[in-house]
């Protein structure tokens, strides 16, 4: 779509604070951010301000000493750890006679670079072109500017309304192809509900250990890299849980602070996994010294796509890096809400199992149907809603089955067909879950 940071690009690193300086931890992942597009960092700038300049977002002084740098190291890009306005970037490659890309350019390009599928591509390149609506910097050359030649464009329209218009074209095609693609994965969505096969969807700060702990549930073969969004495709994988049957499990792209505006709208259908998902996993890197500030920007992110009331386990991976042993914790309801575990050892995954069964399952019961001979329709129905444990044929004729199932189809199966565990059995079963 732009000019994109070619691999091994000379680039300066230009770190932006309002009122005190960026944190450590910040500028270390802005760092991680531009090495995963591929740059060769020569040369930091670090700058502060009560607040931006409208002209330049730095000040003069600090305008000089970044266009000394770029001409000592022969830089050829400079990447701004700040949301630019189109005017402030386009002032800064005036004067600096240099790209520059902001934080959202940035990470737009890592999306453009990881994405595989068709879904992904189209996602990355809409939200490309909305950002790009807004500055329509230099690159546009790969759309054929004429659009068809002579007679097809307006009397008097400039080079910028004809890309424009083009770019606004581009959005509408994008906008129709995605809406196609996101009614599929609505089906796929549609079809799950009616097998009752729960889903639950992995979210988390980028670089978290997603993938891995994706990889060691599912033995899904996803890539997994010390990077960021070294995946960015949504994969969908069956898990079993032991005794309990299938659940299908999604490994969503994952969050970064500030993440551009135009991405999340971009992949509105892909976080819809995570909004229809019956469980949260928050996977959380506890070695990360800023994983707590990490786990409220997930939050925002959850917030913003209409996720934050959906239950939550969080899962504090890595405890290989710090050294302590995987654990269980619950909260005061006796519910699991954190599991300490190391996706890359394996060393705690039981506990994250028995931690989502426990969840899942809380509300369904379990115990003894006795069927008749002339009730083999009941029967059918019984191992489509349940899971049925044991199975025998009685002497005069019918079925004794053991069975779980959720409450509400137990009290369906209740109403509509007479069928009565002993209340025992019943209140044994929901203690115990």
């Amino acid at each position: 779509m732009f000019e994109r940071p070619q691999r091994g690009e000379r680039t300066i690193l230009l770190h932006f604070g309002i009122g005190q300086p960026v944190a450590d931890e910040d500028q270390r992942e802005f760092r991680a951010l531009a090495e995963s597009a591929g740059a060769e960092i020569v040369g930091i700038l670090k700058a502060t301000r009560a607040k931006p300049s409208s002209r330049y977002l730095i000040g003069k002084g600090k305008l000089e000493e970044l266009g000394t740098i770029v001409g000592d190291t022969d830089a050829e890009l400079v990447l701004v750890d700040f949301e630019l306005s189109p005017r402030q970037q386009k002032n800064l490659e005036t004067s600096l006679n240099r790209r520059v890309v902001d934080r959202a350019g940035l990470i737009l390009d890592i999306f453009a670079l990881r994405a595989r599928t068709f879904e992904g591509k189209l996602q990355v390149e809409l939200a490309q072109l909305e950002h790009l609506s807004t500055r329509l910097v230099r690159g546009w050359t790969h759309l054929e500017r004429q659009k068809g030649g002579i007679g097809l464009r307006g009397p008097g329209e400039t080079q910028l309304e004809s890309d424009r218009r083009m770019i606004g074209q581009a959005i509408k095609r994008l906008h129709r192809r995605l809406d196609r693609v996101a009614k599929r994965r609505q089906q796929g969505r549609q079809q799950r509900h009616k097998q009752e096969i729960p889903t639950i969807s992995l979210v988390g700060y980028t670089n978290a250990g997603k993938s891995t702990l994706f990889n060691r549930l599912c033995n899904a073969g996803v890539e997994v890299a010390d990077q960021l969004f070294a995946t960015l495709d949504p994969t969908l994988r069956r898990l079993e849980l032991p005794d309990r049957g299938d659940v299908i499990l999604a490994d969503t792209v994952g969050f970064v602070r500030d993440l551009p505006h135009e991405l999340v709208a971009a992949f509105k259908s892909t976080l819809e996994e995570t909004r229809d998902a019956r469980l949260l996993l928050h996977v959380v890197d506890c070695a990360d010294p800023a994983h707590e500030e990490r786990i409220r920007q997930v939050n925002a992110v959850l917030e913003t796509i209409e996720a934050d009331a959906l239950p939550v386990i969080h899962v504090y991976n890595k405890t290989d890096i710090l050294g302590v042993p995987p654990r269980m914790d619950k909260a005061e309801t006796g519910m699991p809400w954190r599991v300490w575990l190391s996706a890359e050892t394996g060393k705690g995954v039981d506990l994250l199992l028995g931690a989502i069964s426990e969840y899942l399952f809380r509300d369904r019961v379990r115990g003894a149907l006795r069927l008749g001979v002339e009730q083999s329709r009941l029967r059918a129905l019984i191992y489509s809603v349940a899971q049925v444990f044991d199975e025998k044929e009685l002497e005069e004729g019918g079925w004794l089955l053991e069975v779980e199932l959720d409450r509400r189809d137990y009290e369906q199966l209740a109403h509509k067909e007479g069928l009565r565990f002993s209340e025992k059995e019943v209140e044994r079963s929901a203690a115990s879950h």
